[in-house]
């Protein structure tokens, strides 16, 4: 599940009930949402200043077991105010969760293994 279907007032309200933030970093004009719900972690990348549509991408996936994080979930285009949600169900497992804007990008290494 991918993009914004309708207008959110908050990453909160975007990724949906139950979701509180866990985790978050800064880009020039935007910033990264990682949140969680007990079982689905939810990233957001929302700008600071909505209004243009210019280039967001939200991302995550869960590691696999052999380690590796090959199956990234993930929104990318231009939009006025955020990217995502994406979600994975991963209780337990480590994530890598990102995102970007038209000039910056952040991906984690693995994080949030509980």
């Amino acid at each position: 599940m991918a993009g914004p279907a309708a207008a959110a007032s908050s990453p909160v309200a975007a990724c949906g009930g139950g979701y509180h933030e866990i985790d978050h970093r800064d880009l020039p004009g935007a910033r990264i949402h990682l949140l969680y719900n007990g079982t689905t972690n939810c990233v957001v990348t929302w700008k600071n200043n909505p209004g243009t549509a210019t280039r967001l991408l939200a991302r995550i996936a869960k590691q696999k077991s052999n380690g590796s994080f090959a199956d990234y979930i993930e929104d990318d285009g231009k939009y006025t105010t955020y990217a995502g949600p994406v979600k994975v169900n991963a209780a337990g497992t480590c994530i890598s969760w990102g995102g970007a804007t038209s000039s910056n990008s952040w991906l984690s290494g693995p994080e949030h293994c509980g």
